[in-house]
């Protein structure tokens, strides 16, 4: 179940302040022929976010300096990455978290901690949609 082809080549940025989230999210997503790019926070975000071009964005809300939801508004405020899917990450399963979420763009909410299926499973939800990592949109 962990090879996932529909995955390969992805590029897949994780934005979290914790490093065992991180570690986790990106071994996981790295098994699955994902590309990773790892973050701390929003600010260091911002610049990878531009340079890496991902196809979809992990990003926790309750971070120092630069919260989910501004890095979230910020991504959906470029023009270059609106298109760009992102998916909220929190420890807190809060209907009020869902909504501001939703309200600043985000696809969709993953509760902390989350299971390795769940997390490949909202790539794969949020990406094919549009279109399949790595070849061309017919």
């Amino acid at each position: 179940m962990m090879d996932n082809p529909d995955l390969r080549g992805a590029r897949i940025l994780v934005i979290d302040d914790s490093k065992t989230i991180r570690r986790t999210a990106e071994s996981l997503l790295l098994k699955a022929g994902c590309e990773v790019c790892v973050a701390e926070d929003g600010f260091e975000a911002l610049g990878k976010v531009v340079t890496f071009k991902p196809d979809l964005v992990f990003v926790d809300i309750m971070m120092p300096r630069l919260d989910g939801y501004h890095t979230c508004a910020l991504i959906k405020s470029n023009p270059a990455l609106r298109q760009t899917p992102v998916v909220m990450l929190s420890s807190k399963d809060g209907l009020f978290d869902r909504a501001k979420g939703k309200l600043v763009g985000a696809q969709l909410y993953l509760s902390k901690p989350f299971t390795g299926e769940e997390l490949l499973e909202a790539v794969r939800g949020n990406l094919s949609r549009d279109h399949t990592p790595g070849q061309k949109a017919s």
